[in-house]
């Protein structure tokens, strides 16, 4: 079984390349999301790829550090939650794929990230 610092380094770098491809391209993803491609949905998904271009490249560096990775799983999480919940008290106004599909993915990141803060020397 792989350590709990390689898990939270896969899980950073893709992290950090999800924030990537919102940043360069977020029409697919906030279509997805919202149902919505309109230039201001497009500034606020790529307001949201680069909290997770931050965070994952945040996380690999302090893993390489050997120091602060905790900090930075937290930032994670509290990002992750905030997605599943406003993605679920959004209700009908997101096309249900969106809301439920970004609820349950969020909400799995956040669990992974509380685990590993359990598991992470």
């Amino acid at each position: 079984m792989a350590s709990a610092s390689t898990v939270v380094a896969v899980l950073a770098a893709g992290r950090a390349l999800i924030g990537t491809a919102l940043v360069a391209a977020p029409a697919p993803l906030t279509r997805m999301w919202t149902g919505d491609d309109r230039p201001a949905t497009l500034v606020v998904g790529r307001g949201l790829g680069a909290r997770d271009m931050a965070v994952g490249a945040g996380t690999l560096l302090a893993l390489r550090r050997g120091r602060g990775a905790r900090a930075w799983i937290a930032a994670g999480i509290a990002g992750d939650v905030a997605d599943m919940g406003s993605s679920l008290a959004a209700g009908d106004a997101l096309p249900r794929f969106g809301r439920i599909g970004t609820a349950a993915l969020a909400g799995g990141a956040a669990l992974a990230g509380a685990w590993l803060l359990r598991e992470l020397d």
